[in-house]
């Protein structure tokens, strides 16, 4: 709301300066960096450039304006350059609060993506490996996002675009021909087959030769020979069963499981097309996109005629685009893939589809760290994310048990914190940075994690159940104070951090959003008795408790974590 009054604010003086001056303002509205001056900034410098007025008759002319179209304006101070507005904060809280009382789930919803669809390609593990916690950062930044451009209007397709193709199968294969066992691989399937990548990785170095037994075993599956085919579709099945255990735990879903197989008969049409406009070279017998001096050229086709990630990856583009007329396209996938995305991109513009480069997003993120190394599925520095899950709940019912023994359903609870622990604690980071992975403090109820969040709920929980509260009789005086304001404040921030994390495809502006709304009401929670005896002073309490809990409720599912009511 108070983001309402500012654009309000600009909107109103842009037109007082074009209806008497014929100037296409651009006024700036901020907040002082000193809330003592005021709750709203205007400074004028530019239209003290451009009126070539003394600063004073500008600011003036500037406020009488406001004062005359805003009665929620208090008083005006201009100091120097700066027009500082204090809006009536009695009036304006009482406002807010009403809105999120009214409106309740639904506050902070946005409407900015009305009549657009977003693609979101996200999670995509590779079959035939472990669901590792490496895997954690593609799948809940992507997650969080579908739910968050759901809550500014956006229609959303999220797609598991399964790394289900390539020469990793027929190095699988290839080990499983070496030194596998059928029976024990049937017994633990993920397990003994993460076992013989490793293997393989490691026998190539001593054994060359692996590696083009390798390439020619995934040609037999490209090929369609059947016993190939049935072992790589084997494969496929069982990885998926132990993904979806993990989707089911973190309450994920997708529109779409098509693969990189999906697109292997739709690849045709696009190279066909790139020799129709000249743009593939032959380069060592392999086909290639030249691309400039400054990056490294587009391989198209291998020597040996195997098509490649990229070439998929354009098939796969014009697919989507065609079933689902998209707006924009977003790729969760690691900075490392940065490269891939830039050739991506700059074939499809020398293809003539440079809208649909430009609808392009790469959605980057930093690596997962395990005591300060990358994970690796090769060398087999991996940690199982099911494992770590598990972890997590099992130290979040011990914590549990030991405040609240008494609390029913306790391991249904548990499974709710030690989730959030482990998303929140991924998601607050923004996601471009690399990060440690350290459970010990992800799953503790103070500091800055989700459990932390979810505890500040339960505590207003408990302050309001069993009571009942009149909004419409509240002690508007209290909102005065700073430590109440400031809250009410943070609340009417809420759905313009929803659209700004939409338009960042930041998770974690939400994330630090919320650890902030927590912190002021817990501070607010040391100074105040919020079931106080004076009635209008309780109703004021319950009304701001309210208001915290639905942002930090609503918050937390924007970021795909439950709340829960008792912890």
């Amino acid at each position: 709301m108070i983001d309402t009054i500012k654009q309000q604010i600009k909107e109103c003086l842009e037109k007082y300066y074009k209806e008497k001056y014929d100037i296409e303002a651009n006024i700036i509205v901020e907040e002082p960096k000193n809330p003592a001056m005021g709750d709203i900034a205007l400074p004028m410098f530019t239209m003290i450039k451009t009126l070539k007025k003394p600063v004073p008759e500008i600011t003036s002319e500037a406020a009488e304006v406001i004062k005359k179209s805003f009665d929620i304006v208090e008083a005006i101070n201009p100091t120097g350059p700066f027009i500082n507005i204090i809006l009536n904060k009695e009036s304006l809280s009482s406002s807010i609060l009403k809105a999120v009382f009214k409106e309740k789930e639904a506050f902070g919803s946005s409407n900015i993506g009305n009549g657009q669809t977003i693609v979101l390609d996200y999670s995509s593990p590779n079959i035939a490996k472990s669901f590792s916690v490496g895997h954690l950062r593609s799948t809940m930044i992507g997650n969080s996002l579908k739910l968050i451009l759901n809550r500014c209007g956006y229609k959303t397709v999220s797609i598991n675009y399964l790394g289900d193709w390539g020469t990793q199968f027929g190095k699988m294969i290839t080990a499983i021909e070496h030194w596998g066992d059928i029976e024990q691989i049937k017994k633990d399937p993920i397990n003994e087959l993460s076992k013989l990548y490793v293997r393989i990785n490691e026998e190539e170095k001593e054994h060359p030769e692996l590696a083009e037994e390798s390439r020619e075993a995934f040609r037999k599956i490209e090929l369609g020979e059947e016993k190939y085919v049935n072992l790589w579709k084997w494969i496929r099945e069982e990885s998926l069963k132990e993904s979806e255990e993990i989707y089911k735990l973190l309450n994920v879903s997708f529109d779409s499981y098509n693969g990189e197989a999906f697109y292997n008969d739709k690849m045709d049409p696009v190279i066909e097309e790139l020799e129709a406009k000249n743009l593939l070279v032959e380069d060592d017998g392999a086909k290639i996109v030249d691309l400039g001096e400054d990056i490294a050229p587009a391989l198209i086709k291998r020597s040996d005629g195997g098509t490649l990630y990229i070439t998929r990856d354009l098939a796969a583009v014009f697919w989507r685009k065609k079933e689902y007329n998209f707006s924009k396209a977003l790729y969760v996938v690691g900075g490392e893939q940065k490269l891939h995305f830039t050739q991506l991109k700059m074939v499809l513009e020398k293809m003539g589809y440079k809208e649909l480069a430009d609808s392009i997003y790469h959605i980057n993120f930093g690596l997962v760290l395990k005591d300060g190394k990358k994970m690796s599925t090769r060398k087999g520095n991996v940690v199982k994310l099911y494992d770590i899950l598990e972890q997590a709940i099992d130290a979040s019912y011990k914590q549990i048990e030991e405040k609240n023994p008494q609390l029913p359903n306790k391991e249904e609870i548990a499974k709710k914190v030690g989730v959030a622990a482990v998303v929140f604690n991924d998601l607050k980071n923004f996601r471009g940075f690399d990060y440690e992975f350290d459970i010990n403090q992800m799953v503790r109820f103070d500091g800055l994690t989700g459990p932390y969040l979810q505890y500040t709920s339960v505590r207003i929980n408990s302050i309001l159940d069993g009571n009942t509260f009149d909004i419409e009789n509240m002690d508007t005086k209290l909102f005065i104070k700073a430590h109440y304001f400031d809250i009410v404040r943070q609340v009417s921030a809420f759905k313009q951090i929803v659209e700004k994390a939409s338009e960042e495809f930041s998770p974690s502006v939400i994330a630090k959003y919320l650890l902030s709304v927590a912190q002021s009401f817990n501070k607010f929670y040391s100074l105040e008795k919020i079931n106080a005896s004076d009635e209008k002073v309780r109703n004021t309490n319950f009304a701001l408790a309210y208001a915290v809990r639905t942002v930090i409720n609503e918050g937390l599912k924007l970021l795909g974590i439950d709340p829960v009511e008792k912890m």
